[in-house]
């Protein structure tokens, strides 16, 4: 955990940069202190090929993140994640946002309820481990 998932439309895909947009935007992740273990980032685009904009008339685009995490967190943490996220994001679209319509969003959800996973990557990051 966390789950980092982003959405863009099929129009911006000659600008996305999307590796380099999913490893800054992990990178935010992973310089929150220890908050959201780097064993358990997982970051993943999907390109819409079908999606619809406003009234449908224009070649309007956008991007949205959703950042997905187990409750536990505090407040601050996941206010800052979610600022340093957004900032990471508007800076990565600043050229295509100046030359064409584009929607730029965030969403932060904190898994309620039976959550699973198994995981053996976090013992590459334990330090501790004999």
């Amino acid at each position: 955990m966390p789950h980092l998932i982003v959405e863009y439309t099929h129009n911006l895909a000659p600008v996305v940069r999307i590796d380099a947009l999913l490893a800054g935007l992990s990178a935010v992740l992973i310089a929150q202190d220890g908050a959201f273990p780097v064993g358990g980032i997982r970051a993943r685009a999907l390109c819409l090929e079908s999606y619809r904009m406003a009234d449908g008339s224009s070649d309007d685009a956008f991007v949205h993140v959703t950042l997905a995490v187990a409750r536990g967190r505090s407040q601050d943490v996941l206010d800052r994640t979610v600022s340093a996220l957004f900032d990471t994001l508007t800076a990565h679209f600043a050229e295509p946002y100046r030359r064409r319509y584009l929607a730029l969003s965030l969403e932060l959800r904190e898994f309620a309820g039976a959550y699973r996973s198994l995981n053996n990557i976090h013992q590459r990051y334990n330090t501790t481990a004999a």
